[in-house]
Order: structure tokens, then sequence, then C-alpha cells
């Protein structure tokens, strides 16, 4: 079963990848183990195929560490991006306090300006106005009428 399926990688790699000619100069050491009981070929191809295995595998490694690369970057941008919510979330934040505290403010001094235009109107009214002059005329009327005068010092008006 092993040799059935060295023979058909055998033939997919000669089929697929060209055999480097034996006078290339790059030629398998000796002290490397190579199967046995096969002829001179079929080790010699047995050889290069080890040796684009070996090209393959490094190959795979700088997939690998491109990968890890990528990688590297994609939790710098995640970094950032967290970064940026988080700024994002303090001007919102920032943002809802001024407009809160305009608000506030613009409520307490409205509230402020007319409690102060109402009582000022008030004195004024009392001062100059009509009113005045209408309490004193009940004051004048009370001295003669002992009932009434009752009336006006129960509202404090005597």
């Amino acid at each position: 079963m092993r040799i059935l399926l060295v023979l058909i990688a055998i033939i997919f790699y000669v089929t697929t990848f060209p055999v480097p000619l034996l006078a290339s100069g790059d030629v398998p050491d000796e002290k490397m183990p190579l199967p046995t009981g096969l002829s001179k070929d079929t080790q010699f191809i047995i050889y290069y195929m080890d040796k684009r295995f070996e090209q393959v595998d490094k190959r795979f490694e700088q997939v690998d560490k491109r990968f890890e690369q990528v990688d590297k970057r994609f939790e710098e941008v995640n970094q950032r991006f967290e970064q940026m919510m988080t700024f994002l979330w303090m001007l919102t934040g920032i943002f809802t306090t001024l407009t809160a505290v305009v608000i506030g403010f613009a409520f307490w001094d409205r509230r402020t300006i007319i409690r102060q235009a109402r009582n000022e109107a008030i004195d004024r009214i009392e001062k100059e106005g009509r009113l005045q002059d209408f309490i004193r005329a009940l004051r004048a009327f009370a001295r003669k009428n002992s009932e009434f005068a009752e009336i006006l010092r129960s509202f404090n008006l005597l």
C-alpha cells in the first residue's frame, strides 16, 4: 500500500514539476538516507521531491508569518477603533453635560428674572397706581365705619 502511494506521488510530481537533470550539480549526499531497494532514478526523484516539499514547507512558514503580521495589524486597528469609540463617548458625555448645564442656567436665570420683574411690577403698581389710592380711600372710610375698620385690620390693611 505504501509503495502504491509513493508511486502515485511520483507520477503526480513527475507530471507536474520538471525533474532537474543530474548534470546540474545538485545530487543527493551519500549521508542522506534514501529508501533502499529502489532504482537510482527513483531515489533521485524522491530526493528532489523531498527538496520540493521542504520548499513548500518554507513557503507555508512564510505564509504563516504573514498571517501573524496581518493578525497583529488587525489587533492594532481594533485597538485604535476602541480608542476612537472611547473618545467619541467622552465627547458625547461632555456635550450632554454642557447642554444640561446651559438649560439649567437658562431656567434658573429665567426664574430669577421673572421673580424680580414681578416684584418690581407689584411695587410700582402699589406706589404709582390706582391701587394705592383705592387703599387710602378704604382707610378713610374705615375711620368712619368701625365694622369696616375691623375687616381691614383682619387683612392687615390698616
